[in-house]
């Protein structure tokens, strides 16, 4: 397994496109000079938090996978990306929000256990989880680089929050939303051209936007519309014309092409655009 691609899946959770656009100066410098292709993406509903984990990382819609909103408090009953990989002899990793754990590795969550986890029996195999929303997303970095260079994951899933914080306690148009936004960007700066340097393929997107005055969960553009950066060779996508959005039910089954993997049936085929739902906005 050591010639498997690799891939770094980095979710900003709460990041609407159009601040994405605006204020990710670095990626967008990476756009600009073809070395990162940035599509539309409309997330599913509800747009909420622990519905678009799973959502991300299974395919599936809320209505199939159960999990329909934040306090739905169990294990995925869905085939991840995780679980594919781990099953196919890939190494796995994740820093995320402790969500992501009761998701994928054990529910409830247990601060004190839970924290740090290493087990090669379980989807994510390395794993620390952070369970307050205002963690330091520079910390949540590092904590990702740790798990990089220690453990040489196939698939590493970087989750961070503090956009989604700062766009609760001050709306998502506020200075200090914006702030979250850049401060971001600089981390990427400087992480992802010694990721590129080293060959793995990137996704950045997020889970769900973020509205005036801290909301999200509904139907609203500014809730729903987010960005999806990808770098290295990507698969075959459709061809975007003018505002036409992405459904992010692409996002599972493009993490198992960029993988190698083969996607469970539950998610959509990418070899048929028309089962993809693009859509104008």
């Amino acid at each position: 397994m050591e010639t498997a691609d690799k891939l770094i899946v980095v979710v900003l959770d709460g990041l609407r496109y159009d601040s994405a656009r605006k204020y990710l100066g670095y990626m967008e410098h990476l756009v600009e000079q073809g070395e990162v292709a940035c599509y539309q993406v409309r997330s599913q509903l509800p747009s909420l938090s622990r519905p678009l984990y799973e959502v991300l990382l299974t395919g599936t819609p809320a209505v199939k996978n159960g999990i329909t909103a934040n306090h739905i408090v169990r294990l995925s009953q869905e085939q991840s990306v995780f679980y594919i990989a781990a099953r196919a002899g890939l190494r796995t990793a994740a820093t995320a929000y402790h969500w992501v754990s009761e998701l994928y590795n054990c529910a409830p969550f247990h601060p004190v256990a839970d924290r740090h986890q290493h087990d090669l029996s379980k989807p994510i195999q390395h794993g620390i989880f952070y369970f307050e929303d205002h963690y330091p997303d520079s910390h949540l970095f590092v904590d990702a680089e740790y798990l990089r260079t220690t453990y040489d994951p196939h698939f590493l899933y970087i989750h961070s929050m503090n956009i989604d914080d700062a766009g609760h306690k001050y709306g998502g148009e506020s200075k200090q939303y914006e702030a979250s936004v850049r401060a971001a960007d600089s981390m990427l700066a400087t992480l992802i051209p010694v990721w590129m340097s080293q060959g793995y393929r990137i996704i950045v997107t997020s889970d769900h936007g973020m509205n005036a005055i801290g909301q999200h969960g509904g139907t609203e553009p500014e809730e729903r519309l987010v960005p999806l950066y990808i770098g290295g060779e990507p698969p075959i996508l459709p061809k975007l014309q003018g505002e036409q959005v992405l459904s992010q039910l692409i996002l599972a089954p493009l993490m198992c092409r960029f993988l190698g993997l083969v996607p469970s049936g539950a998610m959509v085929d990418l070899e048929k655009p028309a089962l993809i739902g693009i859509a104008n906005t």
